[in-house]
């Protein structure tokens, strides 16, 4: 990934988070926090989240994956404990904040990925 596709996914991923604090009352985040936010969640879930999974692997097959999710908002209120300025107030708005910027960010990923490609892509004659 280029460099100036991966700051425009970490600038949206930011919005993103944005976004997930103005439809949640219990999710309180400043437009500095949330870019930093947004790069230490990312930090999080590349690091720190591969670890989980692999030590939850048998909780997560009980519970036909569904532990994934209590990953993720581990992981949400985690950043939200690391970076000032952003704020996850009840196990409420962890879960579905963690579970909104999931999804945003999985459109952004599939949206930056498809332009990569495109950009990249010959030009045809």
């Amino acid at each position: 990934m280029k460099v100036g596709w991966w700051l425009l996914r970490w600038g949206l991923n930011a919005v993103a988070l944005i976004i997930v604090a103005w439809l949640l009352s219990g999710v309180h985040v400043t437009w500095l926090a949330a870019i930093i936010a947004a790069l230490v969640i990312g930090v999080l879930n590349a690091v720190v989240g591969p670890i989980l999974k692999i030590l939850t692997f048998p909780i997560t097959i009980l519970t036909l994956g569904l532990f994934m999710l209590v990953i993720n908002a581990l992981l949400f209120w985690l950043a939200a404990i690391i970076v000032p300025g952003f704020s996850v107030n009840g196990a409420f708005a962890i879960i579905v904040g963690s579970i909104l910027y999931s999804i945003f960010t999985t459109i952004i990923a599939h949206f930056i990925k498809d332009r990569e490609k495109a950009s990249e892509a010959p030009a045809r004659q």
